[in-house]
């Protein structure tokens, strides 16, 4: 599938540069992979092209691979070896006369020790090619204009699920306990998503009402948290076939978590890895989840797999998209409120983002996140609102079914849109996607629409006084009350703990300081189905009432939290500052939580530990090793923690010696 791939020939005299997408098609690269000792992968892959001129070399991008056994041939001659070829730091020249109009088939064998894109983390392997280039660890072309079918076929050991994308065809025992797993992908993607991860993992399947497999994978300790984990997967994938208007394209759609992996998700074709960190037991559910997660990454099969952006200045095509089609999703299984809730929320981001004087053009290759995943979702939610819903969901579905397994611009779809809908669009573009200016007043006038907002944005102690005291008993949406409790001047009275969770965790927040008569209302908070109020409200009983820290303790003693360990890390903390409660306990519980900083842990529990020793000055030499390890984490956010914690340690003499002796 050809775009806008630049090749630089390379010809005895030097580098010439050309256009590599004119004259050659590649269309199929099937690779047979295993992984030998540490952080190495190796295998034969085979690439069929078709050049479409006389042309004397043609390159892969490959990133510090070593080769062997390269054969070439045509379809009219078997492969022949002794191929000439040239190796450079990111990728392979096959120099050949190669004829035009002529179907081309090269085989190789590669071995690569990754730097990133492909990561091993204990008994994990798994990919990320966005932002880091799948050409890290398999031969294949990084310009996502360049679409190419990608069937992996993948040799593991026994006991391990190996997946990847497409359909899984055979699996097949081979010599020294390994199983190969066959996978074929049918249709053509763009090599930022080609995919694997391997585990060890159970799963659960359900199917679409359209009969597509919905696969969701899950570790086996995890079989008590999967129901609340992949919550409502299948009703967000039938209403997005349906609202969407063109069938899911991949045949299956596989969900798995993965260990300390980059960002919240990926949308990698059929096969959508995303963190373990969205992995939740029902009560953790009510404060954090996958359900967004699940459900953008989920767009993104048609809006940024199916169709492709050309280019950074498109970008917005991605993931405005997943992130408009995610809320559709979402207002599907929560409601209007929650709907026009988000857009608030959004408009917020990017109002903040405005009075930085940060905001960005949706075509800026360079904007934030913030511009494309926000912004790009109000514009959407703005066009369906001006030209109808008629004409924009056929507009779409118009837009996906023209330009499927091809690559687009933004132009593509504003022209399906002036089509259905008869409409200019001149003025839009110009004021949505073209300025850097946020229209404010656009989005204002929408989210009126909306009477929970306009409530919520009239409440107010200051405009009504006499209200106030009445809001937190009243009929107001829990949003409305949460507001009237962030305001300094109000005072919670004891008939205010009778209401939801979310209300309920702003009072626990707010009031740090608790009046007596408050204890057993406040104690009551405790026994809420969440983690983050019964953190804070752990720590602010412990700090209020001395005498009853020992009995807090003990209710508390089994709770651990989300996957950072929140409630059990504060419990340990607290438990080190109890000095009545377990006395002769002191030493396990510091082990405990000096444990956690142990590689074998996830990153974002050993942060949580490694902030939690800080605070009980409990740095040794063990935590200094384990915190020193997460400096070379392949997380940079974890490894940007830990080296700016190394540094501030790096002040006290005796944490130096020991931060200096480790660097030697």
């Amino acid at each position: 599938m050809n775009r806008f791939l630049s090749l630089c020939f390379l010809l005895f005299l030097g580098p010439v540069c050309a256009q590599q997408t004119d004259v050659v098609d590649f269309e199929r690269i099937k690779a047979e992979l295993s992984f030998e000792g540490l952080n190495k992968v190796s295998g034969f892959v085979f690439i069929n092209f078709k050049t479409l001129k006389d042309i004397d070399s043609v390159y892969l991008d490959a990133v510090k691979m070593d080769y062997k056994s390269l054969k070439l041939g045509d379809r009219k001659s078997e492969l022949v070896e002794g191929v000439d070829y040239r190796v450079e730091a990111d990728k392979i020249v096959i120099l050949n006369n190669f004829k035009k109009n002529t179907d081309y088939l090269l085989q190789l064998w590669y071995s690569a020790q990754p730097k990133k894109a492909l990561y091993f983390v204990d008994d994990q392997i798994w990919t990320q090619g966005q932002g880091k280039y799948t050409s890290n660890w398999l031969p294949s072309i990084d310009d996502m204009n360049e679409k190419i079918e990608f069937d992996l076929s993948i040799s593991f050991d026994d006991g391990y699920v190996v997946l990847a994308n497409g359909e899984l065809v055979k699996k097949e025992s081979v010599p020294q306990n390994k199983t190969t797993w066959h996978y074929d992908m049918k249709s053509p993607m763009s090599s930022y998503l080609v995919a694997l991860a391997i585990g060890k993992y159970n799963k659960k399947t359900e199917t679409s009402k359209s009969g597509v497999p919905l696969e969701y994978y899950y570790y086996p300790q995890d079989s008590a948290k999967v129901e609340a984990t992949y919550r409502y997967s299948k009703q967000m994938f039938d209403f997005l076939e349906n609202e969407i208007g063109v069938s899911y394209p991949w045949g299956v759609y596989r969900q798995v978590p993965v260990k300390d992996f980059l960002y919240s998700g990926m949308e990698n074709t059929s096969l959508n890895i995303f963190s373990d960190a969205l992995v939740v037991d029902p009560i953790g559910f009510n404060d954090q989840n996958y359900v967004n997660v699940n459900a953008h990454e989920l767009a993104h099969q048609w809006f940024g797999d199916l169709v492709t952006a050309t280019s950074g200045t498109h970008h917005w095509l991605q993931e405005g998209f997943a992130t408009y089609y995610a809320l559709l999703a979402e207002r599907d299984v929560f409601g209007e409120d929650y709907f026009y809730w988000q857009l608030y929320e959004y408009a917020q981001q990017l109002l903040k983002q405005e009075h930085a004087g940060e905001s960005t053009s949706l075509l800026d290759p360079k904007s934030s996140s913030v511009t494309f995943y926000q912004k790009g979702s109000w514009a959407l939610h703005v066009l369906r609102e001006l030209v109808g819903e008629v004409a924009f969901r056929a507009a779409v579905k118009n837009y996906l079914e023209k330009h499927q397994y091809l690559n687009v611009e933004t132009s593509d779809f504003v022209k399906e849109v002036e089509k259905e809908s008869g409409q200019d669009l001149s003025e839009f573009v110009r004021i949505w996607i073209e300025d850097v200016a946020l229209p404010q007043d656009d989005m204002v006038k929408s989210l009126h629409k909306s009477a929970f907002i306009k409530e919520f944005l009239d409440v107010s102690c200051e405009t009504y006084p006499l209200k106030c005291k009445d809001y937190l008993v009243s009929n107001i949406s829990d949003k409305a009350k949460v507001k009237i409790l962030s305001k300094d001047a109000y005072e919670v009275k004891l008939e205010d703990f009778n209401n939801n969770l979310e209300v309920r965790q702003a009072i626990a927040q707010k009031m740090t300081a608790i009046p007596s008569e408050f204890k057993n209302a406040y104690e009551s908070l405790l026994m809420d189905k969440s983690y983050k109020t019964i953190e804070v409200a752990l720590y602010n009983l412990w700090v209020n009432f001395p005498a009853d820290r020992a009995k807090y303790l003990q209710q508390t003693n089994s709770i651990y939290g989300f996957s950072d360990y929140n409630v059990k890390l504060l419990w340990l903390a607290l438990h080190l500052n109890t000095l009545e409660y377990q006395p002769d306990k002191k030493q396990d519980i510091f082990n405990e939580l000096r444990g956690y900083t142990n590689p074998k842990y996830s990153f974002e529990l050993r942060m949580n530990a490694f902030n939690y020793l800080k605070l009980v000055k409990g740095f040794d030499a063990v935590s200094i090793e384990n915190l020193m390890d997460a400096t070379k984490h392949h997380n940079w956010r974890f490894q940007q923690f830990a080296k700016r914690m190394v540094e501030e340690l790096e002040g006290d003499v005796s944490f130096k010696q020991i931060i200096d002796s480790l660097r030697n």
